[in-house]
């Protein structure tokens, strides 16, 4: 029994926050840190799984290749996110992961973190509630593709990049959107011209104003019109979108 390692959580952590997420890990598991830079990849689709890969800062975007061998964008990743959980069933990773700026992520072996979880049960708790996170977010995501129409998807993609800020504490008013028209259009089963259109028409309706010339730096002036805007563009479960 490793006699360092506490059975709970440290006193005054709060695993349910992602900073007491990661000061759990800090304290409790080795972790190998890796600072990254855009277009950097994390592990890529077919390593051998040995790690499991928790961001610490930055933005990375996950990518599988469809049977034609195009990319596709398939999940975003932010701080506090654990990403590699694709590994763990057949101990190869399943997509490539690429950073989308300058960020650090931990590398934690998994077997490691096993054995550390039977001392401390709270860190199997947090690796548990990263893979529920993961599927309410692909369900989410595909119920977006499946129920909104094109404006009402951006809003919606918009709106959840606001929320991930907002839960790290950051501004959700004003942020830099780190991907292309093109890898939005990708994440959400549209045409690079159906994202700029979409883009175009918030901007019109005041529901985002754009802050700079390459319309890259976005400004909500209240997060709550996106909710707004989505509910008033839903459709029924299997009506056509475009």
């Amino acid at each position: 029994m490793n006699e360092g390692i506490p059975t709970s959580a440290p006193e005054g952590v709060d695993v349910r926050s992602i900073s007491g997420m990661l000061e759990l890990l800090r304290q409790t598991v080795p972790i190998t840190k890796r600072l990254v830079h855009a277009g950097d990849t994390v592990y890529r689709v077919g390593q051998e799984f040995a790690c499991l890969y928790v961001v610490n800062s930055g933005f990375f975007k996950q990518v599988n290749l469809s049977g034609e061998g195009r990319e596709q964008v398939v999940a975003l990743h932010f701080k506090g996110d654990w990403m590699g959980l694709c590994g763990i069933a057949d101990g190869h990773y399943a997509c490539d992961v690429v950073a989308m700026d300058t960020g650090e992520v931990w590398a934690i072996r998994y077997d490691a973190l096993l054995r550390a979880g039977l001392q401390t049960p709270a860190l199997l708790s947090a690796l548990h509630a990263a893979m529920s996170r993961a599927l309410t977010r692909d369900h989410d995501c595909l119920l977006s593709l499946c129920t909104l129409p094109a404006d009402a998807r951006v809003a919606a993609f918009l709106r959840y990049w606001a929320d991930a800020l907002d839960q790290r504490g950051l501004r959700t008013d004003q942020f830099t959107l780190r991907m292309t028209r093109a890898e939005i259009g990708n994440y959400l089963g549209m045409t690079l011209e159906s994202v700029s259109r979409a883009l175009s028409r918030l901007a019109r309706g005041d529901v985002i104003r754009f802050t700079d010339k390459a319309r890259r730096d976005i400004h909500i002036p209240q997060v709550e019109a996106l909710t707004r805007f989505i509910q008033s563009g839903s459709t029924p479960l299997g009506a056509a979108v475009h």
